[in-house]
């Protein structure tokens, strides 16, 4: 009888699965799927060893005005007073330990995702030569930021073409010592700053759509844009050398970091300046040393699992996941893990700081030094963390 009874359980145990299964197929065959991914062939990430073996150095920040301000992305400082802007559009000013809102380029409501294109959302900061703040702000273009009145001018606007196309995700800016040329990042021309997890499971270089993701120049005297580097992967993060001879261009996506000669015998020349990083590269910023402070919010673990590795060439996993889940809950997926590292003036690693589990500092958008310390902002965290150089 035992033999019987197991046939007929398998027999039902397998109608019932076939049962879910087809009409769940169907629906996930028939949902649409908000993106198109392309495969993307990553390397196998670099071993975690040496300077980059983990450790909890991160852990050793300070939250400073917790629940005071969200999403600090970007930080600067005029002298010991800082400057940020927040995920709900505003510029914020931070003097004494005291918060004040200056400036916002959108205007409300500001909430959730869904009001982010008319709130805006100011991403880079930088400041300039006559100590006024230059801002890209993700949905409204570049503008420059009066920090003692607040008065904001617009210098280019996402509703100006640029060779025939609309900007859609202005990131992040790095402006020349005397203030002439700023050079800057458009991450997409078909995903907003709201969609940037679309944009990086995409995973395509633009190329195939009407626009391409671009470095561009703004000349503040001639007032004139000119694209420089086109059909990157979600160009992020740029910094300009301290010899103004080169711009580094973090390519999130791809892990990797792009070099771009805007003067002397290279002038408009392009190669590779770190490849196969161990983490998704966000904002990097000069270091005291003469290198560059490179913050990650996502790391690929090796040895270990790299979701963002195991899920690049398989692009029906990227379908389907998307079909059936929002943005919001994949986020929820991603191990929080921070990762700051320091490269040498030639991109050879020379150390590095861990959160394995993001608990002290999550979703590490920038490293800013200023003064001994690191200030750490974030996109999603409700406060700028601080890490004292000295005693790490």
């Amino acid at each position: 009888g035992s033999t019987y009874s197991s046939k007929v359980f398998r027999v039902t145990f397998l109608t019932l699965a076939v049962s879910v299964a087809v009409p769940l197929l169907g629906v996930t065959v028939l949902l649409d799927c908000p993106i198109d991914p392309q495969p993307i062939s990553l390397k196998e990430p670099p071993l975690l060893t040496g300077v980059l073996e983990p450790n909890t150095k991160l852990r050793k920040a300070e939250r400073l005005w917790e629940n005071q301000l969200v999403g600090p992305e970007s930080i600067v400082n005029i002298g010991d007073v800082l400057f940020t802007g927040t995920a709900d559009g505003k510029i914020i000013k931070i003097e004494d330990g005291e918060i004040q809102t200056i400036a916002r380029i959108g205007h409300g409501p500001c909430g959730g995702r869904g009001d982010e294109p008319m709130c805006g959302r100011p991403l880079g900061m930088r400041v300039g030569p006559n100590h006024t703040l230059f801002v890209a702000d993700a949905y409204y273009g570049l503008y420059e930021v009066d920090p003692d009145t607040g008065e904001t001018k617009m210098l280019v606007s996402t509703k100006t073409p640029i060779e025939g196309q609309k900007l859609s995700f202005v990131n992040d800016l790095t402006v020349t010592r005397d203030g002439r040329k700023i050079y800057f990042t458009d991450s997409s021309s078909k995903w907003q700053r709201r969609d940037y997890l679309f944009l990086l499971m995409e995973g395509t270089d633009d190329g195939r759509q009407v626009s391409p993701s671009l470095l561009l120049e703004y000349d503040t005297v001639t007032k004139e844009v000119k694209v420089l580097m086109v059909g990157l992967r979600f160009p992020n993060g740029v910094q300009l050398s301290p010899a103004e001879d080169f711009v580094l261009v973090q390519e999130t996506t791809m892990a990797r970091i792009r070099r771009y000669y805007v003067s002397g015998l290279m002038k408009g020349g392009a190669d590779m300046f770190v490849e196969n990083m161990p983490g998704l590269p966000d904002n990097i910023r000069l270091s005291s040393s003469g290198g560059y402070w490179v913050a990650m919010a996502a790391v690929r673990p090796n040895p270990g699992f790299s979701w963002l590795d195991f899920l690049s060439e398989k692009t029906w996993i990227k379908r389907m996941i998307f079909k059936l889940l929002s943005q919001e809950t994949v986020t929820k997926f991603v191990p929080r893990y921070s990762l700051v590292v320091e490269l040498s003036e030639t991109g050879s690693y020379k150390r590095s700081f861990h959160d394995p589990t993001g608990v002290t500092v999550a979703y590490v958008s920038e490293a800013h030094e200023h003064d001994g310390h690191l200030y750490l902002g974030s996109f999603r965290s409700p406060y700028i963390g601080r890490l004292d150089l000295q005693h790490v």
